[in-house]
């Protein structure tokens, strides 16, 4: 098969299911039980309340949280006029994003419909199923009537994306482009680009935030709009001018602003050269600018430059607003959205930018340290700070100009809730990250001639988390920390090739833990030239309190060291691996996936009360599973016997651990099916968080498959049962995985301090 530049798409949108959008139910269908309170006859109840009081349309269905994407397809992004049928890809796109960016449904709705009048009645006739409608793809100029009826006739928030979603973001960007450049909003003249929605409402935005209308050009496909041309409707007459110039080419002489909205290649660079000093140039034609990006940066020095691309830098993406502004919007159930929430949105966007850039955001764009300033002055789409940054702004200007009408009260417990709906509830991080904080420890980088751990060492010094201690040469250490302009002063540095005596001293005490078991006292002396034998003697003899390892070697290499320097920690002879999933339902801990080939029954119990008492310590109350094959004796075989062995004796012995097995995973994941099924089971209606597998190939594949298939952050592995606190990475981590792990460490090395405090 010849493949072409279009095949990709299409493969994507046509195999399995097509498209790119389904329905899933939120509540549970596996019974008729479940059915006879779905549909018929329990669905009566809801009916009847909603019958007395409209309002519990809100309590009772989806009502609250649907958005509909509406569109005729008559002005589809790059396309033009292709019809209803044809812009329903964009639309399920459309869908896609409100759903992944701020947890709110879509029903896509492509009409046929062509006058404004049969548009506005069919949108108005379902009102009572949406809680807002996002118009999309309408060519103007019926895209300005058909929202302004909309917005007079219902009340539910109505908004024309193509409109107000560029308004808002390059609203954003101007304000920080500005402030860059240092001039004053009421003073700067501009030059728009374009005539259609877009570009009015930008216009009309860039007013409302200051731009005195008569400093502002525009022009359309026939040249300069002046106040003399004939036939110009409201929107246009607005920015009409009556000073005398005609084309793009004079109206950008001194201009201080370009605001593009119209097609590729218009601006020449001899226009940017003419611009006044400092010049800002939004040229956001799609899919490519009115001036191709290389060429304009190319063209002066002193250009702010953003574009609609995400190749380039400053992407003026609706991505930023529109998901943002509904969920604030539909979050108080405001009447519209009015003027005051579109500003709310473009100043809080802006507030954003100024603040420190995520790990996670400059490891996507391959960046080490985004910071504010002429290549960012709006924030990446990615930036998961969006939702519970620019959705209680809109919210709560909703409620300032009186179109809410349920107010918010807590706005912190809104801020966690915006957190929790996407997954990105911090929580248990923030919780690990204070208690690390409490009390510092010194942690061992093992890898310090790496720019991610020297990153990672950064931010826990900034932090207070970790007293970090560098291996490495000195040399190649301090050169990686210049040039990439890391604040690590006061860090300390080791070389263990320049640390002889110290290798000697370190090099006897292993001899003398390991010389009957077939080491000599040349082979441990040898050993500890190796910064990973090196780094965990230190924390051996007292000299650090915990050591990190395993970003750039494998897991053998980096293991073998903790297990021949460090003995168990005499509650337990068994060691084990834990990995931590950061997932929507709260962080989720797998054991044993890094160690026990295939454990015993006793093995299984050492294991379970490892982890029982690690999770404890991270602040987490597990409630945990023994996972199988079988439930509870439904299968018989070795594996499932020696799981009931375990079970028994955990039972018996420690009644205060919820533990039960042996369980599939999926009983074991569902509380639900698990009541139904297995009513006597310990674990009740609580959701599991921990889970223990029967052997390593299980735990193992299971923990990389969920973490690829769900896109979880991972932490690990957590090792447990050693007698000090060692922690490896994996490979490749990023920044923001080294400092978690670094974390754990810390809290883990004040937990066994504590232990030994204890000790007789």
């Amino acid at each position: 098969m010849i493949r072409n530049k279009y095949s990709d798409p299409l493969s994507y949108h046509s195999e399995g299911r097509p498209g790119k959008i389904e329905v899933l139910p939120t509540k549970p269908t596996q019974t008729q039980r479940d059915l006879s309170l779905a549909y018929s006859p329990g669905v009566a109840e809801p009916c009847l309340k909603i019958a007395e009081n409209i309002e519990d349309v809100y309590k009772y269905t989806a009502k609250g949280n649907l958005v509909a994407v509406i569109s005729n397809g008559t002005a589809v992004l790059g396309l033009g006029n292709i019809g209803p049928e044809a812009s329903k890809p964009v639309m399920e796109g459309k869908g896609l994003l409100f759903k992944i960016f701020a947890d709110i449904d879509v029903f896509d709705i492509e009409l046929n419909c062509n006058s404004v009048e049969e548009f506005v009645t069919t949108v108005k006739a379902m009102e009572p199923t949406f809680g807002g409608v996002n118009l999309e793809d309408i060519k103007a100029p019926e895209c300005f009537e058909i929202e302004d009826r909309l917005k007079k006739e219902l009340s539910i928030p109505i908004m024309h994306d193509d409109q107000h979603g560029t308004a808002i973001i390059s609203g954003a960007a101007l304000l920080n482009a500005l402030e860059i450049v240092g001039k004053k909003i009421n003073k700067v003249k501009m030059v728009i680009n374009g005539a259609g929605a877009s570009a009015i409402s930008c216009g009309r935005l860039f007013v409302s935030l200051g731009v005195e209308r008569s400093n502002i050009v525009m022009l359309d496909s026939k040249g300069v709009i002046q106040k003399n041309r004939a036939e110009l409707d409201d929107n246009k007459l607005f920015f009409a001018t009556e000073r005398k110039i005609e084309t793009l080419e004079q109206a950008m002489k001194d201009a201080d602003i370009f605001v593009g909205l119209s097609k590729s290649n218009i601006l020449s660079q001899a226009m940017i050269k003419s611009m006044a000093k400092k010049p800002i140039v939004f040229a956001m034609a799609n899919p490519d600018p009115e001036i191709a990006y290389d060429l304009a940066v190319a063209t002066r020095s002193d250009l702010i430059m953003a574009t609609g691309r995400s190749d380039h830098p400053n992407q003026v993406n609706n991505v930023l607003g529109f998901p943002f502004i509904f969920r604030g919007a539909l979050d108080v159930r405001a009447t519209t959205i009015n003027e005051e929430m579109k500003l709310a949105a473009v100043k809080a966007i802006a507030g954003l930018a100024h603040e420190p850039v995520l790990e996670m955001v400059n490891v996507a764009y391959n960046e080490r340290n985004i910071t504010f300033g002429k290549d960012y002055i709006i924030p990446k789409p990615i930036d998961p700070r969006l939702i519970y940054t620019v959705a209680p702004a809109v919210a709560k200007a909703a409620m300032d100009s009186g179109v809410a009408r349920n107010p918010i009260t807590d706005w912190g417990a809104y801020e966690e809730h915006l957190k929790t709906r996407l997954g990105i509830d911090d929580k248990f991080l923030s919780r690990i990250a204070i208690q690390a904080k409490v009390k510092p420890k010194r942690v061992v980088f093992t890898e310090a001639d790496n720019y991610k751990i020297l990153k990672a060492a950064q931010i826990c010094v900034e932090d207070g988390t970790a007293i970090p201690i560098l291996l490495g040469e000195k040399k190649k250490i301090q050169k990686l920390i210049t040039e990439n302009g890391l604040n690590l002063e006061n860090v300390q540095i080791i070389d263990p090739l320049e640390e002889e005596n110290l290798r000697k001293e370190y090099g006897q005490k292993l001899y003398e833990m390991r010389q009957r078991k077939g080491m000599t006292l040349f082979d441990c002396n040898k050993m500890m030239a190796h910064r990973n034998y090196f780094g965990t003697m230190m924390v051996q003899v007292g000299a650090a309190d915990s050591v990190i390892s395993g970003l750039t070697k494998n897991y053998p290499s980096t293991i073998r060291p903790a297990l021949q320097v460090m003995g168990t920690n005499h509650v337990s002879d068994v060691v084990a691996g834990m990995y931590i999933l950061l997932t929507k339902r709260g962080p989720i801990f797998l054991a044993d996936t890094t160690i026990n080939i295939d454990p015993s029954w006793e093995n299984l119990v050492e294991i379970a009360l490892l982890t029982y008492s690690k999770v404890k310590k991270l602040q987490v109350d597990p409630v945990m599973a023994l996972l199988s094959y079988s439930n509870f004796g439904s299968a018989k075989g070795a594996e499932s016997e020696k799981i009931r062995k375990a079970i028994e004796h955990l039972h018996k012995n420690y009644p205060e651990i919820v533990i039960d097995g042996d369980i599939q995973a999926n009983y074991a994941l569902n509380k639900y099916m698990r009541e139904e099924h297995f009513p006597f089971s310990k674990l009740g209606n609580k959701n599991v968080n921990c889970f223990i597998f029967p052997n390593l190939t299980s735990g193992n594949i299971v923990y990389k498959m969920v973490q690829e298939l769900g896109g979880f952050e991972a932490i690990g592995p957590v090792l447990m049962g050693l007698n000090k606190s060692v922690h490896i990475l994996q490979l490749g981590s990023s920044v923001r995985e080294i400092v978690n792990m670094v974390n754990i460490a810390v809290v883990d090395a004040q937990s066994k301090d504590l232990l030994n405090k204890q000790k007789p």
